[in-house]
């Protein structure tokens, strides 16, 4: 009998997702553009792993990072419109979470 092959796409959207504080990047970029001190105080991260997940979300296209040129310089997180759509993902994530889990 063959064993079902996952689809190569799901899978890396899979192992995308599955990085340690990625849904919560996503999620609270959600609310709009954020500076790193920002999404780093509002999800509790470390800013060497923060920096991290930005860069791998910046190299698939989910996040884009804009610089202004002020001083001191401004840099700002937000997300493409790949990054966008994951929203509805997002919000199911969060309803299924409500309707399910206890803390």
């Amino acid at each position: 009998m063959d064993t079902p092959q996952l689809c190569p796409r799901f899978e890396k959207a899979m192992s995308i997702m599955s990085q340690r504080w990625t849904g919560l990047v996503i999620y609270q970029l959600l609310n709009g553009p954020q500076r790193f001190c920002n999404i780093e105080s509002a999800i509790g991260i470390s800013g060497r792993v923060l920096s991290d997940r930005l860069k791998d979300l910046e190299t698939e296209g989910i996040i884009k990072r804009d610089v202004f040129p002020e001083t001191p310089v401004r840099i700002e997180y937000s997300l493409t419109d790949k990054g966008l759509a994951l929203q509805p993902l997002m919000k199911e994530i969060e309803k299924w979470s409500q309707d399910w889990l206890q803390i």
